[in-house]
């Protein structure tokens, strides 16, 4: 297994002409990508409508667009090309975002600036469409299928698909520390040579916040690769790490190992929800996004149980406004289509009510969503860089598309500011030996 990948060159790859490209959907795997393949089968009429709105709509950003054979118009900003603006308007009428990313990975659009492209269209998101028809949502936003419920099967599923993709995908564009959640940089903009030393400064604010060390005993709920669990060990800690993906228990499980640190760590197959044993600390990076809204109380309810009275949790949580989550959070997305099915970003409001709801209480809550762009970005240039090696591991063109698809979108809405990344300190009270209540 690759664990890393220091060896290869740190630049995207530079833009392809239009010209030059041809249509995923010629090539497209119809078993494997059955509505990429198929195409969009919308009405005539509402076709007509999308394309009027999504038009009007485009005018008065700062883009340029060209539809077709016609010129672009606009006169500064990206230039995004719609090689094929009747299947274009057909998928975004019936689906949506999710046609509108299912249109990228068919290769019936493209951007010279992917990101900026999607920046303008996140800043502008709640405007493009009339506030009139935002009451029609339900006309072709998709609501979750239940199959996606994050119950103890059905979280595995959810996990599996994403996590247990393949560890060499995973390190063909992390670091040589294979940490998956936001760096924290020294200076922006970064290359490639910070990202490692950006991810432990992340991941030792985050143990000092849990007041991590000698002899601390630990619970980290989502192993990763186990960079997190290493470094804790490395302090003294005894740690107790949990993950539902077998691949990366695996890597980590070596990686700790090879580091000489296996016999402070144990990496258990295991939901938060099994858990058992008390813990001086508990640390969860990036996890509650895939936890999903029905089951923040009981994941709050499982740090408090686990936790020593007075004991600390630190999180790393990506956040969104909280009016656009309760507006969006019963929605099916492309994200969850594709990427991480059953999740949900919270509010930082979500967060500390639930908290408070356990008996436990935010005592630091910082953000930094430039950074988890910086990140993004410097994995973004990686991946992209090497299409070729994608290849060879089995992922075919359309699943590369989607993936550069989704490194883009998800730094397009940091860069944005629709999205932030926060770090946050929970505590539980001390129970007092004299009278046995709560201080």
């Amino acid at each position: 297994m690759k664990t890393s990948v220091s060896d290869r060159t740190e630049t995207g790859a530079p833009f392809a002409p239009f010209a030059a490209r041809t249509t995923a959907r010629e090539r497209v795997d119809a078993a494997r990508w059955p509505d990429v393949a198929r195409g969009p089968r919308g009405s005539a009429v509402r076709t007509a409508v999308t394309r009027l709105i999504v038009r009007r709509a485009l005018a008065v950003l700062p883009l340029r667009v060209a539809l077709g054979e016609a010129p672009a118009t606009g006169e500064e900003g990206p230039l995004v090309r719609v090689h094929d603006p009747d299947a274009f308007f057909r998928r975004i009428g019936t689906d949506g975002l999710i046609g509108f990313g299912e249109s990228y990975m068919a290769g019936e659009w493209e951007a010279d600036d992917p990101v900026g492209a999607l920046t303008v269209l996140a800043r502008h998101l709640t405007a493009l469409v009339p506030r009139p028809l935002q009451r029609l949502r339900g006309a072709w936003a998709h609501r979750r299928p239940s199959g996606q419920r994050n119950t103890l099967e059905g979280a595995r599923e959810n996990i599996h698909r994403h996590y247990d993709l393949s560890n060499e995908l995973f390190a063909l564009f992390l670091d040589r520390t294979m940490t998956y959640s936001s760096a924290l940089f020294r200076k922006r903009p970064a290359t490639w040579s910070d990202l490692a030393d950006a991810q432990h400064r992340k991941i030792d604010r985050l143990l000092d916040l849990a007041g991590v060390g000698a002899g601390t005993r630990l619970l980290e709920i989502g192993t990763g690769w186990g960079e997190l669990a290493l470094r804790a060990a490395a302090r003294g800690a005894r740690v107790v790490s949990v993950t539902l993906s077998q691949e990366q228990r695996e890597l980590a499980m070596a990686r700790l190992a090879q580091a000489g640190h296996a016999d402070r760590v144990s990496v258990e197959l295991c939901d938060y929800r099994q858990v058992t044993g008390v813990y001086d600390a508990v640390v969860s990076v990036e996890m509650i996004e895939a936890v999903g809204e029905d089951y923040w109380p009981v994941y709050f309810d499982t740090l408090a149980r686990l936790l020593v009275p007075g004991g600390r949790i630190a999180l790393q949580a990506i956040t969104m406004p909280h009016d656009r989550m309760l507006a969006t959070r019963t929605t099916y997305t492309w994200i969850h289509k594709y990427i991480f099915p059953g999740g949900l970003i919270p509010s930082v409001e979500a967060i500390g009510q639930c908290a408070a709801s356990a008996g436990l209480r935010v005592q630091e809550n910082d953000g930094y969503g430039g950074h988890y762009a910086e990140t993004l970005r410097l994995w973004r240039e990686r991946f992209t860089d090497q299409p070729a090696t994608v290849a060879s591991l089995g992922f075919d063109e359309v699943f590369r598309r989607m993936w550069e698809f989704y490194l883009a979108y998800c730094e397009a809405g940091f860069r944005a500011g629709y999205l932030d990344v926060r770090q946050v300190l929970l505590t539980k009270a001390a129970t007092s030996a004299r009278d046995g209540g709560v201080r």
